[in-house]
């Protein structure tokens, strides 16, 4: 699906956000100034992909489409991936990266290991962003900003959740994974992300965390946003098992078109 707007103009600023996952990536170019949505691509990809595979599919799309040798005064790049993991920043050591990722993931000897670091939190995300993307964006476009997913995710969602006391879950969801967030008091109290390829593998993690957080599905108020819309199969399993369940509106406004809705593509609309 791809929505564009033609009214490039070299004499405004514009920011470029790239998102990326496996299964696919999506653009989304900003006019800063009017803080509006000028164009929008995605391309999904039925299989799960190799990092190579993924390059491949992105240099078509960049070194085919004119509005990508516009000069953007801003580029951000987000990684959605599973291999990541979350430490205290009081015990990170960025010397002993590997040894934070290597109990949940397969790591290479030439992988390149990076950080976020929440600062106000105590938290740091220790990821494995693709290198061969990076050096590619780098060839193209000059210095970009690049953040794992979960790190723009939990920046947000600290912002917007202050002076809220109750427990509250939050998902975002991709085709085929989902990041699972759970905060009470200002705190985190779970951060992963899980793959599925049913509304009941979808609905089986979420139980299960709620149940390990010793969380009530009767009382829990649980938010949604990404790949989700009211009355799909995953939105309907989840209201079957779970009774408050709303969808995510983050409060950073961004001027989008009417057909798009709110909680989609959230951080590529609202993390910047």
């Amino acid at each position: 699906m791809t929505l564009q707007n033609n009214n490039i103009n070299q004499h405004n600023k514009y920011r470029l956000s790239v998102q990326l996952t496996l299964t696919g990536f999506s653009f989304l170019v900003t006019n800063i100034a009017k803080n509006e949505i000028d164009f929008f691509s995605e391309k999904k990809i039925e299989q799960t992909v190799s990092p190579e595979e993924l390059l491949l599919e992105l240099k078509s799309v960049l070194n085919n489409n004119s509005i990508f040798n516009t000069e953007f005064s801003e580029i951000n790049v987000i990684y959605h991936t599973t291999l990541y993991s979350l430490t205290p920043t009081s015990l990170f050591d960025e010397s002993k990266s590997s040894d934070y990722l290597k109990f949940n993931a397969k790591i290479l000897e030439n992988d390149f290991i990076a950080h976020d670091t929440l600062k106000n939190h105590d938290i740091t995300i220790i990821y494995i962003p693709f290198i061969n993307i990076n050096n590619f964006l780098f060839e193209k476009f000059g210095n970009f900003n690049y953040h794992h997913s979960i790190t723009l995710l939990l920046k947000n969602i600290f912002e917007e959740d202050k002076n809220f006391n109750l427990p509250k879950i939050y998902l975002n969801i991709y085709s085929k994974t989902f990041d699972l967030v759970a905060i009470k008091n200002d705190k985190l109290l779970l951060c992963n992300s899980f793959e599925f390829n049913t509304p009941e593998d979808f609905i089986y993690y979420i139980l299960f965390c709620l149940e390990q957080l010793k969380m009530n599905p009767e009382t829990i108020d649980l938010f949604v946003s990404g790949a989700i819309n009211k009355g799909d199969s995953n939105h309907s399993i989840l209201y079957k098992y779970i009774r408050n369940v709303s969808f995510y509106i983050s409060k950073k406004e961004i001027k989008t078109s009417e057909q798009d809705q709110s909680h989609h593509n959230l951080l590529l609309k609202y993390f910047h």
